[in-house]
């Protein structure tokens, strides 16, 4: 199952590090709407920027960017005359709560009938079926649990939210069963034996096989009963464990309570909003604390926040280091030497700590220097006002950072100069006109039918492309609710998979006797519960891509909600990021739901979307579709310019500590959390001194103890660090960093989807890098290659 790939709060500044933060008025030009026979009833006339697109689509590439900036004009658009639901996501199941429980129940009668003929498979051409049989299998279950997964988490009914975790949980724990279920492991292991089967395996069907044999092993399935036992009472444990971390996360001192005197520097506003008594009250891990940090002259009040800060609770780093005792038990159950062995043997490049950490060192070797550098220039700063001092305090580092970053900001006196020029639409735009020119697809606006959307504010586009039609859905869930998560996430809620015609001709004749089953149309919407499909040159049937985007832009304002919403810069590359992931899941339409799309090796997984924020900031780009939303004026490029610098002021410096964090990571999911004395501080802080540029944390603080990603991301938080620099990497190699147009060149485009994309996790990702970058050393991985990897460094010259 894949969950959303999302950006977490805690990573955006660095994972971004060009996202930080003249005017004209000529004669306005005007254009109405022609795309649509509705725009007769639209009565305003907002700007089009140009179209470079052929006349055939123009049309289109207009009401794209109306359909995001003018309120009006969507309602319009997608207004319906009345009509019956087709269910959410055109799921035939899904027109009401409950259609999720028996979206539940028929997907787990499905799943038992392909388990009990894997169970049977004796010739060898039903052993040749396994792995399609298996793929199948866990097609049927994803089709619930990516489904319900992303429901319960944004869907705005609570009634709806209930049915898709109750099914949820229905599918989950059938799904457990199945993974420690020896039949099945066994059947594919014979498969996997039998030189007459693998032969007419395709390499993504060995792929899928190797990925599918993996999933059982890590689930204990080879082990003794008593054994299994104790794994699923581990893993459940862990799970628990890794809740409570980050749930009860929580500083030693909740609240920092200073003189207002001693806070001279910080905003006003904010200080006399939290004073009381004449004494300000910061609450420990807010904003205002980490404002205070850039902002307060006095460096003994930045001393107290900086130490309150830094210091998590005993409680915290307690369940830290139970959790990482419990996965060390783990790992020794299943046969490895450390946590971190069992969790780079699934679906990584790195495969082994050994070669995450020649990674990690090079990386650390060639970041060094700019950082020391970066450092050399703050104790500079700080010297301006103490020359006798020789050394940064670590509660000097943010505030000199802000002093030094401070003349590079680009503000007016009405705020962001810079957002008049993003308009949602007009980034919207962009998007479609890019990929058009790299890989000949674009983004078409669809009126949704009666019950296919989840909020009137999603907009549904479908990919087009150039040459194959109709190939994915995209829901665009963009604009800020009050219910809403405001975490930016790409969800994939179902992914590619080639459907047979056996098995449609199955699903339709199970729809005409199974009375909990909807009436289809078609033996193929029978096969895909309704949703969208396409058929292929060959006549295959394709289930579509179907994914969600969500992020948490501002509403259109102004009279009549003409004023449409503006993104800064860092919610452009937003964009452009989780775009990267969509784009990803759409052109790697793969035969095999497992290797789908984003479903390829963990660490390769960010690279599309972290390639895009350099397209976010390349002057060719924006020159398709930056304009001014009132005067369409071009964007000045400059501006741009100066937003990059800013943000890559001190970057080194942030990689560096990015580096300790994995190479925390590491070392907590080493053998040494299974040995007596272990302590986490004490990992940390000589971490720090060993590899940190900057001043180290100081004695009695405990910061590991807010390290949340070490539930979610054990042992792989490297993973952030390595895309960044395959993705600087490729941008330098493939689209020559953007030099006389390359970012717009559909041969450097097609270079990157046909020997990178395209794949999903159906190849080598080792493979497909050598061909891309068209460097051999990476062709067979291993310790040499991540070394390499890091050798390449993620600061960029200026």
């Amino acid at each position: 199952m894949m969950k959303a790939i999302a950006r977490p709060r805690q990573w955006q500044q660095w994972v971004c590090s060009s996202c930080l933060s003249q005017r004209s008025a000529p004669a306005r030009q005007q254009r109405r709407f022609t795309s649509s026979p509705k725009s007769a009833a639209v009565e305003f006339e907002p700007i089009i920027p140009a179209s470079h697109a052929p006349p055939l689509y123009r049309d289109e590439d207009n009401t794209l960017r109306s359909v995001f900036d003018y309120p009006r004009f969507w309602r319009e658009f997608s207004s319906h005359a009345g009509g019956v639901s087709v269910g959410l996501f055109r799921n035939a199941y899904l027109k009401e709560p409950r259609g999720f429980l028996t979206f539940a129940r028929v997907s787990l009668k499905k799943a038992r009938a392909v388990v009990a003929k894997v169970l049977a498979a004796s010739s060898v051409q039903e052993y040749r079926a396994i792995v399609r049989d298996l793929d199948r299998l866990s097609d049927i279950l994803c089709r619930v649990l990516d489904m319900a997964d992303f429901v319960r988490v944004t869907h705005p009914d609570r009634n709806m939210q209930r049915m898709a975790s109750m099914a949820w949980e229905m599918v989950y724990q059938y799904m457990n069963e199945l993974n420690t279920m020896t039949g099945l492991h066994d059947q594919l292991t014979t498969a996997m034996a039998n030189p007459d089967v693998t032969a007419v395996w395709s390499e993504e069907e060995k792929t899928v096989a190797e990925v599918l044999k993996l999933d059982f092993t890590k689930s204990a399935v080879n082990l003794p009963q008593k054994y299994r036992d104790r794994f699923v009472e581990l893993s459940s444990e862990i799970s628990a464990v890794g809740s409570a971390f980050v749930q009860e996360m929580a500083p030693d001192q909740s609240v920092v309570i200073l003189p207002s005197s001693e806070l001279r520097g910080m905003d006003t506003l904010q200080a006399r909003e939290l004073t009381r008594g004449g004494k300000v009250h910061l609450p420990t891990l807010s904003g205002q604390a980490a404002l205070a940090l850039r902002t307060v002259h006095d460096a003994d009040a930045r001393k107290h926040i900086y130490y309150a800060s830094r210091t998590a609770s005993r409680r915290s780093v307690e369940l830290l280091e139970y959790m990482m005792k419990l996965r060390a038990e783990l790992a020794t159950l299943s046969g490895f030497e450390s946590y971190g062995h069992l969790a780079l043997r699934d679906r990584m490049m790195a495969k082994s700590p050994e070669a995450v950490d020649q990674f990690l060192r090079a990386l650390a070797e060639s970041n060094r220097p700019k950082a020391m550098q970066e450092m050399a220039e703050l104790l500079a700063e700080k010297q301006k006002a103490y020359p006798s001092i020789k050394q940064l305090d670590p509660w000097d580092k943010d505030y000199y950072s802000d002093l030094i970053r401070r003349p590079l900001r680009l503000t007016g006196r009405q705020g962001d100069l810079i957002s008049p020029y993003f308009s949602l639409g007009v980034v919207m735009q962009g998007l479609s006109r890019l990929f058009s020119d790299l890989y000949g697809i674009r983004l078409v606006p669809k009126q949704p039918a009666v019950g296919e959307t989840w909020h009137p504010d999603v907009r549904r586009l479908d990919v087009m492309s150039d040459t194959e039609g109709h190939v994915a859905v995209l829901y665009c869930d963009l604009f800020y609710r009050p219910d809403k998560s405001p975490n930016p996430a790409h969800f994939t809620v179902r992914c590619s998979r080639e459907i047979s015609e056996a098995e449609m001709a199955e699903a339709w004749e199970q729809s005409k006797q199974d009375a909990e089953m909807p009436m289809f149309a078609s033996p193929e919407y029978a096969a895909n519960d309704g949703m969208t499909f396409s058929r292929q040159p060959s006549k295959t049937i394709k289930q579509l891509p179907t994914i969600a985007l969500v992020c948490d832009f501002p509403q259109p304002t102004g009279y009549g909600e003409q004023q449409p919403a503006l993104l800064s810069f860092f919610q452009l590359e937003t964009l452009f990021h989780e775009m990267g992931h969509a784009i990803h899941s759409v052109l790697a339409r793969t035969s095999f739901q497992t290797v789908s799309g984003t479903r390829c090796a963990t660490d390769l997984a960010e690279l599309p979307s972290t390639l895009m924020e350099y397209f976010a900031a390349d002057s060719s780009v924006l020159g398709q579709f930056a304009r001014h939303h009132e005067t369409n004026d071009p964007l000045p490029y400059r501006m741009v310019a100066q937003k990059v610098r800013q943000a890559r002021r001190f970057e080194a410096s942030d990689t560096e500590n990015q580096i300790i964090l994995a190479m925390l990571d590491q070392a907590l999911h080493s053998p040494r959390a299974a040995q007596p004395g272990f302590d986490s501080t004490e990992i940390f802080h000589g971490l720090q001194r060993t590899y940190g540029s900057a001043p180290p944390d100081p004695p009695g603080t405990r910061w590991q103890g807010f390290f949340g990603h070490l539930s979610g991301y054990g042992s792989t938080y490297y993973s952030y660090l390595f895309d960044r620099v395959l993705a600087q990497r490729v941008w330098e190699v493939v689209f020559k960093s953007g030099e006389r147009g390359a970012a717009l060149k559909r041969e450097n485009g097609e270079r990157l989807k046909e020997s990178l994309l395209k794949w999903g996790g159906g190849r080598d990702p080792w493979k497909c890098l050598a061909e891309v970058l068209g460097d051999e050393r990476l062709a067979e991985g291993g310790e040499e290659a991540m070394a390499l990897v890091g050798s390449w460094g993620s600061t960029r010259q200026d």
